[in-house]
C-alpha cells in the first residue's frame, strides 16, 4: 500500500495541533478590574464583579477576571486605565471627559437604576421631609456629593445647593454632623450603606425620589477595542437569554422593592453629561420601575 507522504505530513500536522496541551490553546486572558483585594466583602462591588465575570463568559473567549492589588481614588484609578497602567476594566459613571479619554461599552450596566435617588437624612428629620411640599423647597435645603462624581455636577446644574468632598466617610460625617440637610444615594448604594453606617441613626426619605438618566458603563483603554467588543456581546447575550436580568434581580430585586418607586414624587433632571451616543432609543436596556427591572 503506498502512503502519499505529503498527505501523510498534512494529517501529521492536524494531529499535533488537535492534541497539543490545552494550556497552550487556552490560557485565559488576565483582565485586572478595578476594585482591590481589600474591598472584596464591600458589597457593593459584588454586582458589577458578578456581572463582569458573566459577560466576559458568556463572550466566548478565555479571560481570566482578578481584582486590582491597590485601593486609588477615582482620579487615580482613570487615570491609570487611559495610561494603561494595571488597570483593564472599570465601572464608573459616565460623562463626556471619561468617554473622550476611554472606551464605553454603551450597555448601563445597572440598567440606569444608579440614577434613580433616595434621600439619606438623619432619622429625626423624617417629619420635616415628610412635610415638604415641592421641588423648591427641597433645592433650598443643602446637600453633597463626591468631589469627582458626575453627580456634582448634574445636582448643581439642577439647581441644587451642592457641595463637594473628596473624603466619601466624611460625607456621612457631615450629614450625622447637621453641616448638610440630605444625601442622595441609588437605589443600588444605599441599602449597604444604612448597614454600614447603621451607628449614625440615618434613614431613607419618605416620599421623594431623584431621577435623572445616568449610564454607569464598563471602561476600558481607548486602545482596547478587542476586550470591549467581547464585554459588549458578553452582555448582549446575557440581556437576551435573561441571565443579566436573575443577576440584576439577585442583586437588587429586595432593595427595588423597599424603595417602592411607583408611589414616590419623582423629581426629574435634566443630565448635562450625557453624550449623544447613550443609547436611550433602547428602552430594553433601562430600568422601569412599573416592571421593576
Amino acid at each position: 500500500m503506498n502512503i502519499n507522504p505529503i498527505k501523510l505530513s498534512a494529517v501529521v500536522m492536524v494531529l499535533l495541533f488537535v492534541m497539543r496541551p490545552l494550556s497552550a490553546a487556552q490560557t485565559p486572558h488576565q483582565v485586572v478590574y478595578s476594585w482591590p483585594k481589600a474591598m472584596a466583602a464591600d458589597s457593593r462591588g459584588h454586582y458589577p464583579i458578578a456581572l463582569l465575570h458573566l459577560a466576559l463568559e458568556k463572550s466566548g473567549q478565555s479571560y481570566n477576571p482578578v481584582p486590582s492589588e491597590t485601593a486609588l481614588s477615582q482620579y487615580r484609578t482613570l487615570r491609570q486605565l487611559e495610561l494603561n497602567q494595571g488597570i483593564d476594566v472599570v465601572w464608573t459613571m459616565s460623562s463626556p471627559e471619561r468617554e473622550q479619554q476611554l472606551r464605553p461599552v454603551r450597555i448601563p450596566i445597572d440598567r440606569g437604576l444608579i440614577g434613580w435617588r433616595l434621600l439619606l437624612i438623619r432619622q429625626q428629620d423624617e417629619q420635616r421631609f415628610l412635610q415638604l411640599k415641592d421641588e423648591a423647597q427641597l433645592k433650598a435645603l443643602k446637600t453633597i456629593q463626591g468631589l469627582d462624581w458626575p453627580d456634582y455636577h448634574i445636582l448643581q446644574s439642577n439647581g441644587f445647593r451642592t457641595s463637594s468632598s473628596a473624603s466619601y466617610q466624611g460625607m456621612f460625617n457631615m450629614l450625622q454632623a447637621r453641616r448638610i440637610d440630605y444625601f442622595p444615594r441609588s437605589v443600588t448604594e444605599l441599602p449597604a450603606e444604612l448597614v454600614a453606617f447603621k451607628q449614625a441613626d440615618l434613614m431613607a426619605s419618605p416620599k421623594w425620589v431623584l431621577y435623572y438618566p445616568a449610564v454607569l458603563y464598563f471602561f476600558v483603554n481607548k486602545n482596547n477595542t478587542k476586550l470591549a467588543q467581547d464585554i459588549e456581546n458578553g452582555l448582549r447575550i446575557a440581556i437576551a437569554d435573561g441571565s443579566m436580568k436573575q443577576l440584576f434581580l439577585q442583586h437588587f430585586g429586595a432593595a427595588i422593592q423597599q424603595a417602592d418607586l411607583p408611589n414616590r414624587t419623582v423629581l426629574r433632571l435634566h443630565n448635562p453629561l450625557l453624550t449623544p451616543d447613550t443609547p436611550l432609543s433602547e428602552h430594553e436596556l433601562w430600568f422601569n420601575p412599573q416592571k421593576g427591572y
